[in-house]
């Protein structure tokens, strides 16, 4: 017999990890977030793990406030043994966490204690890892603090972009459900308590986190773009006056020294731009405000960067 389980989860990094819960256990109800404005009309929409649910017909529940108490009477009656939880998105009261038998177990896309916090995946891009995975977590009233119950781990390719990398851990998250979850009904899992003085954070994104620094080494700022691609994107601006906005969607370091001041292009064919430290980031693709996508030959074609240019130069101090 299926061991009972409810599931709190919110985007679509999540559904793979619920539709596992459902194949290992008995998924009797799920918490997600309320319906959001989304889009150019800010009309209402479904949370993903919502609408998986619903087409499950598994209920739903989407709870404004979580320490009223009411969620716990509405889960109470469910009894279930555990809950799994993967990026739900709020930070559980203590009445959650004890409801089930055997409390909530947290999916997390880092190798803690390395990357708590909620952007796990575009940090360990942005650092320089070589390597992450997701933890299996008994969750408590820390911040992705509770002890360890499973890893599992992939390498990060030299290419590999914040998406990319949200949709690999998505899968290896509903893998380690899958694996590791009737391990922890029979008992097997032997729980690991972290080393906290090897923890470190991943903040929440802002949109500004995407604004490059060209005072950061060439291939600091290339982590960077590749990191916080689809969102908040990389960008610049090209003109102290105008403001206008250049997204930045493909870089790689390059060879050449320089010692003209972060943020100038130094180059025009290649396209580069003056790093820190005396690098060079050449760009391959930009995106010009209210324009297409463009190749560094299409920008120069264009006229939009020039020699001595300086980019986002209010930064800069040019």
């Amino acid at each position: 017999m299926k061991r009972r389980t409810v599931f709190f989860g919110t985007p679509e990094f999540a559904v793979p990890i619920a539709r596992a819960t459902a194949e290992v256990s008995d998924l009797v109800a799920v918490v997600t977030q309320p319906d959001r404005p989304r889009g150019r009309g800010r009309e209402l929409a479904p949370p993903p793990v919502k609408v998986w649910a619903e087409s499950q017909g598994i209920p739903v529940y989407q709870p404004e406030r979580l320490r009223d108490g009411k969620l716990a009477e509405i889960l109470a009656p469910y009894e279930p043994e555990v809950a799994v939880v993967a990026a739900y998105g709020r930070i559980l009261p203590k009445d959650i966490l004890e409801l089930p038998k055997r409390g909530c177990l947290n999916v997390h896309a880092s190798l803690l204690p390395k990357y708590r916090g909620a952007a796990p995946i575009q940090w360990a891009i942005v650092e320089g890892e070589t390597e992450t995975g997701v933890t299996l977590m008994q969750m408590d009233e820390g911040l992705d603090t509770g002890d360890i119950l499973a890893v599992e781990t992939i390498p990060i390719d030299p290419e590999e972009t914040g998406g990319s990398l949200h949709d690999k851990l998505s899968n290896l998250g509903a893998e380690l459900v899958r694996k590791h979850l009737p391990a922890f009904f029979e008992g097997k899992l032997v729980a690991k308590k972290q080393d906290d003085s090897q923890a470190t954070l991943a903040p929440i994104l802002k949109k500004e986190d995407g604004r490059l620094d060209f005072r950061l080494r060439a291939e600091n700022l290339e982590r960077r773009v590749r990191g916080f691609s689809p969102w908040p994107g990389a960008f610049t601006y090209l003109e102290p006056g105008a403001r206008d906005l250049l997204k930045i969607h493909r870089v790689r370091p390059h060879d050449r020294k320089t010692e003209a001041p972060p943020g100038t292009v130094i180059s025009t064919a290649p396209l580069l731009v003056a790093a820190g430290e005396g690098t060079a980031l050449e760009i391959l693709e930009a995106q010009p405000e209210g324009k297409r996508r463009m190749t560094a030959q299409e920008l120069r074609a264009g006229r939009w960067l020039a020699e001595g240019q300086v980019l986002d130069p209010d930064r800069h101090g040019a």
